[in-house]
Formats: C-alpha cells, structure tokens, sequence
C-alpha cells in the first residue's frame, strides 16, 4: 500500500491526482491489474470526470456547492456538514484498470480528489493489485 498527500487551497476543489497516481503505478513495475484509490477522509472523495476543460470541475464545485450549501441550519455542531454531505454524493474510492502499465481512463478522462471542507493536507491511499 502506498499514500499519496494531496494539497488543496480552497475550501472546495477538484484537484487532478491522475499523473501522481500513473507515477506510483509505473514505480510498481505494474503492468496489468488494478489500483484501487480510498480517500482517509470523510469530507473529500474521489471520481473520474473529464480534465481537459477546467470548467468541468468547476461545474462539478458549483452544482455540488448548490446542492449541499455551507450555512444552512444542520445539525452537525462542528460546521462542515454540507461537506460531508458531498463526500458522501461523491464517494470515497474508486477501483481503476491497469493494462500496459497505465490506467485505462478515456481520452478526456482524468482521476480527482474532491476537497470539500479545505484547504488541508489529504492523503489518498492506493492499492496496486496485480492481476491473475
């Protein structure tokens, strides 16, 4: 097992791990299997979405941020209860295909950790199974 930290400068952020985590794979030596990515925490997550535009993720930000808006009455005492509530929308891990050394993502398909109650140090932990 391997841990990647992860830091972030804004309260909520879509923040692209996808060469980080390409790097450990190809350290590994691991040509075919899976890498499985848990977040250790329980206001961030993780997904896939598209990289190649920006706004995506911004988009992503903004509809969550609507959705699960920070100030509103919850009950949670400490404050950040709408960022629980986006890492649990969003989810906390993601299994990942491994062939020819690299993660099988689509052409505009990149991995990120979502930050929803930043800015922090994260860790991301990371699996690397071998296949067969």
């Amino acid at each position: 097992m391997d841990t990647l930290e992860v830091s972030t400068d804004r309260r909520e952020q879509l923040v692209d791990i996808t060469s980080d985590v390409e790097l450990r794979i190809a350290a590994a030596g691991l040509s075919a299997g899976a890498c499985v990515l848990w977040s250790a925490h329980t206001t961030g997550g993780l997904t896939v979405n598209e990289g190649a535009d920006p706004a995506v993720a911004k988009d992503i930000e903004d509809w969550l941020a609507s959705a699960a808006p920070p100030g509103r009455q919850y009950r949670h005492l400490e404050g950040n209860s709408d960022s629980h509530i986006k890492a649990a929308l969003v989810g906390p891990g993601l299994t990942l295909v491994v062939s020819g050394g690299r993660l099988q993502l689509g052409r505009w398909q990149r991995v990120f950790f979502c930050e929803f109650d930043g800015p922090r140090t994260r860790r991301v932990l990371l699996q690397l199974l071998p296949a067969g």
